[in-house]
């Protein structure tokens, strides 16, 4: 026989290695697959910046509106509309364009005489009301000017704000200045904390409520006691604020 008595034991074995040379020298090499495995930081340093742009409103809202009491609805109603007629007519002559004269409010109310006891109808209240929108800040003037003048005694309601361009301007402005804050927040705090700071990995933009325009009321007048000194109102200003959060990896 080609092996000894003493080698009998280990006879699995070098069968086991006899198959394993056959198989490879008939296949070949199996391949290998071995997975990449990554690790990432979870944490990052974070910062929040606040920029601001303050910029001149170039629009400006207002409601103009007049409140009549009559015995009858068709004689409230009559008064009314030609209160508002007049009023409209006026703005269109001032140059405010018609679609930017819009009716937001009419309403019809009884009024009651409850000392009687049998809750007597003793009038009708016609309410109505008009939003104006400008660009013209002097048209602004003039239309409460005219309104008052020719029966509207509700005034209320001035707002000023930025069309879509000038906001987004104004948008721009406030992020750069967002980010700059943001940086040289990053650049302070990391050096105050013995932290060496990597890469900006990740800017975010967190909401906001602006723009924050200026709001103005006016108490209800009456025509007659209306101011006979022209209307001056001033848009002032109006802020755009912005935060910025910048996470930077750390080293």
């Amino acid at each position: 026989m080609w092996y000894s008595e003493h080698m009998k034991p280990y006879l699995p074995v070098i069968l086991f290695f006899a198959l394993a040379a056959l198989f490879f020298k008939l296949v070949g090499p199996i391949p290998l697959s071995v997975n990449q495995v990554s690790t990432q930081k979870a944490a990052t340093f974070d910062v929040v910046g606040e920029g601001s742009a303050s910029v001149a409103p170039d629009t400006a809202e207002i409601t103009l509106g007049v409140n009549t009491r009559e015995s009858t609805v068709a004689a409230a109603q009559t008064k009314t509309n030609q209160v508002i007629s007049g009023i409209t007519q006026a703005l269109k002559q001032n140059g405010v364009e018609e679609k930017n004269i819009k009716t937001i409010n009419y309403s019809v109310n009884p009024e009651y005489d409850y000392s009687s006891g049998n809750n007597r109808i003793t009038g009708y209240n016609v309410n109505a009301s008009l939003l104006i929108k400008v660009t013209d800040f002097a048209k602004l003037n003039q239309a409460i000017d005219s309104a008052t003048s020719l029966g509207a005694n509700q005034v209320g309601g001035v707002n000023f704000t930025l069309s879509d361009d000038a906001r987004l301007k104004a948008e721009d402005q406030a992020r750069i200045s967002a980010v700059k804050i943001a940086k040289d927040k990053a650049n302070s705090l990391s050096k105050a904390a013995g932290i060496r700071l990597g890469k900006l990995v990740n800017v975010q933009e967190n909401p906001t409520n602006g723009p924050y325009p200026i709001y103005r009321d006016f108490a209800a007048m009456e025509a007659k006691s209306a101011p006979s000194e022209p209307t001056q109102i001033q848009p002032g200003s109006t802020e755009v604020r912005l935060s910025i959060t910048l996470s930077y990896e750390t080293l």
